[in-house]
């Protein structure tokens, strides 16, 4: 049997979080000015990096760019085979040399699609640093890579997904925990 879905943050909690995160991203750019850029991963990631690129503005930073990035080509579980017609590419309308790059993703879970994001972008150019933000970190790495900047720490089983959903993309923001293995 399947457990409940159990909500795990509403809409203002994921505001909440957005708002902590960018501040983080202020108060660590110190000597970074002009030089900031976020690079969100296909799909919320874009959103949240949106939101971000937005909360920093209100908070007086400079419009700071905005880029996409597909990792499916890249992943090391066969999902997204090069070829695949569902990849989305990339669009980054920016040089990436230099610049101290936020890598913007929804759920850190296993480090795949991290470690799939930093291939991504090697092959992009050479940042100064990059620095990955999430709005969840469920914890239970498969590889050492860890968050700079994290809305929520989330304990959920291994046998339960945690779901992102994003006005944007989904109609409304909550985090919800359940359903069956990711």
């Amino acid at each position: 049997m399947t457990p409940k879905p159990t909500l795990a943050l509403d809409a203002d909690a994921i505001a909440r979080c957005i708002k902590r995160i960018a501040h983080e991203i202020t108060e660590h750019g110190e000597g970074h000015a002009g030089k900031l850029a976020l690079i969100g991963i296909v799909r919320r990631g874009v959103s949240l990096a949106e939101r971000l690129a937005a909360e920093l503005r209100a908070n007086g930073a400079p419009d700071t760019p905005v880029g996409t990035i597909d990792i499916s080509s890249y992943r090391d579980d066969g999902r997204g085979e090069p070829g695949d017609p569902r990849l989305i590419g990339r669009d980054i309308p920016f040089s990436i040399d230099g610049a101290r790059v936020i890598l913007v993703d929804d759920v850190l879970y296993t480090g795949r699609t991290v470690r799939a994001a930093l291939t991504a972008l090697g092959e992009l150019g050479r940042p100064e640093s990059i620095e990955l933000a999430v709005l969840v970190d469920r914890g239970q790495r498969e590889l050492p890579i860890r968050a700079d900047h994290v809305g929520k720490n989330i304990a959920a089983p291994p046998d339960q997904r945690v779901y992102v959903r994003l006005s944007e993309i989904d109609g409304a923001d909550a985090v919800v925990i359940g359903g069956g293995k990711p």
